[in-house]
């Protein structure tokens, strides 16, 4: 979603990407200073966007009250998910079990640590906690390989190192492979476009 507080760590990288691959000093300081000048105009012209970036530190005041709101919900998330990978690093606590680690720690508690999901919201910790590393070396296994099919020249190769890095970059707030959505966007992104590559030569 456009209106996601993650797109305003991919977007910027992005950006930066962006200019590193294809602009010299000159245009990659006009594309920060544009960056920097489209910012403060969001900054001050979008209520929304305001709203949205203050309740970060309105939800972690919340989090500190055992109050559950999104930012602290995230945390509460991410500190059991580590909590559920160091019991089992190895191999993970098996496929699906994500739920059901949450529903047992939550088990006679009140506010954040009485809340249950299947998704963590990272997609690192997402996988640790079902696969552990042996997931953990797969999921980034899977990132280089993806990684280094585009590293060539040629709008094949751009588009498909964006929407890998656009992955990599979202999933430190999300579990994007794991969602039906943006799940099938990557693979068809990545699919389509290595085709291109690998056919074309990045052409």
């Amino acid at each position: 979603m456009v209106s996601a507080r993650s797109a305003l760590v991919y977007v910027p990288v992005l950006l930066i990407l962006f200019a590193l691959m294809h602009l010299d000093r000159r245009g990659s300081a006009l594309l920060l200073a544009g960056m920097v000048v489209a910012a403060a105009v969001v900054w001050f012209t979008s209520p929304y966007w305001r709203a949205r970036i203050a309740d970060i530190s309105t939800d972690y005041q919340y989090y500190q009250q055992n109050i559950p709101r999104p930012t602290g919900l995230r945390l509460e998330y991410w500190q059991k998910s580590l909590k559920f990978f160091a019991e089992s690093p190895v191999f993970g606590n098996g496929t699906g079990s994500t739920r059901q680690l949450f529903e047992r720690d939550a088990v006679g508690q009140t506010g954040l640590a009485a809340e249950v999901t299947k998704n963590p919201h990272n997609q690192t910790l997402n996988v640790a906690v079902q696969w552990g590393m042996t997931g953990i070396v797969a999921l980034y296994a899977m990132w280089l390989a993806h990684l280094l099919l585009f590293r060539g020249e040629g709008f094949a190769n751009w588009i498909g190192l964006l929407v890998v890095v656009q992955n990599i970059v979202s999933s430190l707030f999300n579990s994007h492979l794991f969602d039906f959505v943006e799940g099938w966007m990557y693979v068809l992104g990545v699919g389509i476009a290595g085709g291109m590559s690998l056919g074309t030569g990045g052409r």
